[in-house]
């Protein structure tokens, strides 16, 4: 195998390093580096399929290493930002000690680490399911982690937006992420296959709404967007619209 046959793998592999480390950053209250860790998994998650297909390297380990690393990056480190801002909901703090909480408290910071079961299950199913290779039925795993990572930061910076926000809402958006993560629900991928505007009118609306609401929310934009792909998805999928 030529070095060009590795190179996506190598990128897979620097999505992997960067969502252990995102979830080693959110567990110790670095919850900002762990969200620039996220995105910057998710640029090497693009680079790799990107690779993958300019070079035709593709293989079969290089799909099971994506997988894996997904998993980690948008499964597992996002679950660590979730139990985290739980964490905080409690405590008044990011790095308090675990074992210092109450037991139930100590429940409520467990459970968004149920998303990575739901993340797995998705992903595994991803890999066996025939009726994925040109859109996607439910909600990708890379999409659940970059959501996290955008409304976690646009927390960090405008916590007083977020009075709202309770150890219950929290447990109440991971819960819908996770069903949407193995749903039936049809979601369209942003693959270009062509640059008619007839057949990718939803993909050109999504990047230009994209473009807008960031230069206006900035990275809050991002979790904006996702939310706007879901509904759009959801009402199709609802009112049976193909």
């Amino acid at each position: 195998m030529s070095i060009k046959q590795h190179i996506p793998n190598f990128l897979t592999s620097l999505n992997v390093l960067c969502g252990i480390l995102a979830v080693f950053f959110a567990i110790n209250g670095h919850i900002t580096t762990a969200i620039w860790l996220i995105f910057i998994g998710a640029l090497f998650d693009f680079g790799d399929g990107f690779a993958a297909r300019a070079l035709k390297a593709y293989s079969d380990m290089g799909k099971e290493l994506d997988s894996l690393a997904d998993l980690i990056s948008f499964g597992a480190a996002p679950a660590a930002i979730w139990s985290t801002l739980i964490k905080f909901q409690l405590s008044n703090s990011y790095t308090t000690d675990f074992f210092s909480l109450e037991t139930p408290q100590q429940i409520l910071v467990l459970l968004p680490f149920t998303m990575v079961a739901f993340a797995a299950l998705r992903l595994a199913k991803f890999n066996v399911d025939t009726r994925q290779s040109e859109n996607f039925i439910g909600l990708t795993t890379t999409a659940t982690g970059i959501f996290t990572a955008a409304f976690a930061y646009q927390f960090m910076q405008k916590p007083e937006w977020f009075s709202w926000l309770s150890p219950a809402i929290i447990l109440v958006i991971i819960g819908v992420f996770c069903a949407l993560l193995i749903s039936e629900v049809p979601m369209f991928s942003l693959k270009f296959k062509n640059m008619k505007w007839a057949e990718n009118k939803e993909r050109f609306v999504l990047l230009i709404l994209a473009a807008i609401l960031i230069a206006l929310l900035g990275v809050g934009g991002i979790a904006a967007i996702i939310l706007y792909y879901i509904a759009i998805s959801c009402a199709k999928w609802i009112l049976g619209i193909k």
